[in-house]
């Protein structure tokens, strides 16, 4: 009887990464695995950059057999809690909060972690509450939305022991990481716009006087008067709590009185404000743009719907959302490798122009 030959034996990929037993694997121990760059296994993790299909089956092989998950995730399950991360905004009525709540989101979710979101009706005590919750619930990091501008024993304990990123808000804490808009650039911008369409009583509806955002734009406003040879501090003013009810009685404010007497044209530091404005001036039975011109900032999506269009400056929320997400995430885990985009913390902002300015009356 003839016997059979002995089978070359095929050598199997070590799918251990040569790491030890019980070790969590790594982004290295993939790539060590799979023979490829560490940044190939991330473009594969992320969906981005362009890989080969035969790479990103290696990649993904890899992967599985090593039940590889990134750092910050793999750092939390080895102490038995889900990774998260806090966002405290002001509230969800503004669609604003809404887009930048959406951007971390989008981010959040991309990287398996929970999003833990608590809204504090712009109150100092609430901020405060939810700064020490979050921190007893031993949150990663978290994103900040201020609506008062204060910093609180317990935000500013929060903001020393953890990680904490604002958002389009400057706070007095030496070294405090921040995601921004070009507010300032923004409002004199649209200022100049209305300007351009020759009015010169002009009024003004600003935000809260103790938020970074309402003074960058009123400066914004302030430095287009200026330039137009309209002295600023003739310019009457009245202040809003970026709530639509507050621009309609701020209109109110600002309107109440004579034609050749009122305002032509109102600059409004949010769109809810604005909008509020607008109403008024429906109720008293003046005309948008015919008789006043009225534009807002935030380019929330209601600009685009009312009637007349809400002209208006667009910060892209969403984006600031994604950038302060990302930004913390770098801060929490800064040897992970998952994210390489480049983050702009200074974001540009934009004018849109829609129906709701015109030239003033003769």
């Amino acid at each position: 009887m003839k016997r059979k030959r002995p089978q070359p034996k095929v050598a199997q990929p070590d799918w251990t990464g040569g790491q030890e037993p019980g070790r969590r694997p790594t982004i290295r121990d993939v790539a060590r695995v799979a023979g490829v760059a560490v940044s190939t296994v991330s473009y594969v993790v992320n969906g981005t950059g362009q890989v080969s299909a035969e790479t990103r089956l290696r990649v993904t092989s890899a992967i599985h057999a090593l039940s590889y998950e990134p750092n910050l995730l793999a750092r939390n399950l080895k102490a038995g809690r889900a990774a998260s991360i806090g966002l405290i905004a002001p509230d969800l009525e503004n669609p604003y909060f809404v887009a930048v709540a959406a951007g971390a989101q989008e981010v959040a979710q991309s990287r398996d972690m929970l999003l833990v979101l608590c809204t504090t009706q712009a109150s100092p005590h609430w901020e405060s509450y939810y700064s020490h919750v979050l921190r007893a619930r031993r949150v990663d990091g978290l994103i900040f939305l201020s609506g008062s501008g204060v910093l609180t024993p317990s935000v500013m304990d929060l903001i020393h022991k953890d990680s904490v990123v604002l958002v389009d808000e400057r706070l007095p804490a030496p070294g405090l990481p921040s995601v921004t808009a070009t507010n300032r650039r923004g409002a004199r911008g649209i200022a100049d716009h209305v300007l351009e369409h020759g009015h010169r009583r002009i009024g003004i509806i600003g935000g809260p006087s103790s938020l970074w955002t309402a003074q960058q734009r009123m400066t914004g406003y302030r430095e287009a008067l200026a330039s137009r040879g309209i002295d600023p501090d003739t310019v009457p003013v009245a202040t809003g709590d970026y709530q639509q009810p507050s621009g309609y009685e701020a209109a109110r404010l600002l309107l109440d009185r004579p034609a050749e007497a009122r305002p032509t044209a109102l600059l409004c530091a949010n769109d809810l404000m604005a909008i509020g404005a607008m109403l008024y001036c429906r109720d008293q039975g003046l005309r948008v743009p015919q008789d006043i011109s009225i534009c807002g900032f935030d380019n929330i999506p209601l600009a685009a719907l009312i009637e007349p269009g809400l002209t208006s400056v667009d910060q892209c929320g969403r984006s600031l959302g994604r950038s302060a997400c990302r930004l913390l995430l770098r801060l929490i885990a800064p040897h992970d490798q998952q994210d390489t985009d480049p983050i702009e913390t200074d974001q540009p902002t934009r004018l849109v122009v829609r129906s709701s300015v015109g030239p003033p009356q003769p």
